[in-house]
């Protein structure tokens, strides 16, 4: 895949306010889809889809433990860019 394209793909699994909510709470560490699903309030397939958006797109990783899937930042620098992004409407 081109780097473009690779580009484009990232900052598409971005677009959507569930997707970078979990991208936020993974900030603090892995979590499993039970927990993200709780915090969400949303059923575990719906969280499940959107980690899978996240994860093809090489934002997140997993772990699997037992029984539970755990999840992380694989691209944490992706939280500077989220706060450079929101500066200017924090500043307006």
């Amino acid at each position: 895949m081109q780097q473009r394209e690779f580009s484009a793909n990232f900052f598409k699994a971005l677009a959507h306010s569930t997707r970078l909510f979990i991208v936020e709470q993974l900030a603090d560490g892995e979590k499993c889809v039970c927990e993200l699903t709780n915090m969400i309030d949303a059923d575990m397939s719906t969280v499940s889809r959107h980690l899978a958006v996240l994860k093809n797109a090489g934002i997140v990783s997993s772990c699997k433990r037992a029984n539970q899937v755990f999840y992380s930042l694989r691209t944490p620098c992706i939280l500077n860019f989220l706060q450079c992004i929101q500066a200017p409407q924090d500043q307006g």
